[in-house]
């Protein structure tokens, strides 16, 4: 007979990321039914949800809430890198797990998260590594005003100057803010090779619907890529045809066309991941994350996430939107995580080279 495990699920249906949120949630109730129906394992989910609606106040005392009042010591959730940082202390403070199953900025390795999507080492910088040959080194970095914007675009600026390429502008917008007169103005004179777009949300469909507009001025006439290692099939419907031609990299696509995209995927592959850990162990779902990953290493079990750093292994993906679907350009092989970026490549200096005689 199965035995029931509680656990927690955070994620808002509604707010001014729901797309992603809602894609990550169904994903999360979708593994909970494929786990609950599958006789091969022992253990069955009882969901506690709380909704935080978008409103980054509200996920600390949620968190709190689900820790406290329910026996679930595993949370599915949060979407933004702010929210996870707003429940690591509460985490901390009442043993709890988070499993985060969205893309996010690296350099954190909480042991209380197992961070199942990719970081930069598996999106951005294979992502950068196809643009700055295809499309040119005049690139111009937008992004919501918060950790992951901020992060995304120090990453790139350090990776386009190592490749002798130029930063023309670097913008960040409030999350939902949709004002965007002085960004537009900026890409109207500045015309970069690409645009890499960390903004998050409603600001991003905005943004997408202005750039779309300045194309189709007379005088503009230049093609500018968008790229991007947040959007995915999920806001496909949001950001309508504006995002058509945008370039995203991410560890999952949907082969056939859909609209759940790795937000969905590696929400329910979160919860397979959990089940298979705990399969056989009664008592496990409260052992440390990393205890039980080398637990299952020792016996022979299969895991993607990474004991030292609990990091999923991914595969990095590059697609371009054409025609309301994500077609595969380029495929690099299950990477393992590097949060820290501690084998990315030096800068190129020019100069003299000292030598000790």
């Amino acid at each position: 007979m199965k035995r029931t495990v509680d656990i927690g699920v955070l994620l808002s249906r509604s707010g001014m990321y729901a797309a992603l949120s809602r894609a990550s949630r169904d994903g999360v109730f979708r593994g909970v039914e494929e786990v609950n129906a599958d006789p091969r394992l022992d253990v069955s989910f009882r969901v506690t949800e709380r909704d935080p609606e978008g409103r980054l106040d509200r996920y600390a005392p949620l968190c709190r809430e689900i820790l406290r009042g329910s026996g679930a010591r595993h949370i599915f959730g949060c979407i933004t890198s702010a929210s996870r940082k707003e429940v690591i202390p509460e985490l901390e403070r009442f043993d709890g797990i988070l499993w985060y199953p969205v893309p996010y900025e690296g350099f954190e390795a909480s042991e209380r998260v197992a961070y199942m999507h990719a970081c930069p080492n598996q999106h951005l910088l294979p992502l950068l590594d196809w643009a700055l040959p295809t499309l040119g080194t005049r690139a111009y970095l937008v992004g919501s005003n918060y950790i992951w914007g901020w992060e995304m675009a120090q990453i790139a600026r350090e990776k386009i100057a190592a490749a002798g390429g130029q930063i023309l502008g670097d913008r960040y917008l409030p999350i939902g803010d949709t004002e965007l007169d002085h960004i537009i103005h900026d890409i109207r004179t500045l015309k970069p090779s690409f645009i890499l777009n960390s903004l998050v949300g409603d600001s991003s469909y905005a943004f997408l619907a202005r750039l779309t507009e300045l194309k189709q001025e007379t005088e503009f006439a230049h093609d500018v890529t968008v790229l991007s290692c947040n959007f995915t099939e999920c806001e496909i419907d949001a950001a309508g045809e504006a995002a058509e031609g945008l370039v995203s990299a991410g560890p999952w696509f949907e082969p056939g066309g859909g609209t759940g995209g790795s937000f969905h995927e590696m929400a329910r592959q979160s919860v397979h991941e959990l089940a298979l850990l705990l399969h056989g162990r009664p008592g496990a779902e409260e052992l440390p994350l990393a205890e039980l990953l080398h637990t299952a290493l020792r016996s022979g079990r299969p895991t993607r996430l990474d004991p030292v750093h609990l990091h999923a292994r991914q595969p990095a993906i590059i697609a371009r939107l054409e025609s309301g679907r994500f077609n595969e350009i380029k495929r690099l092989p299950e990477t393992r995580a590097d949060p820290y970026l501690t084998q990315r490549s030096q800068p190129v200096h020019t100069g003299s080279r000292l030598k000790v005689v």
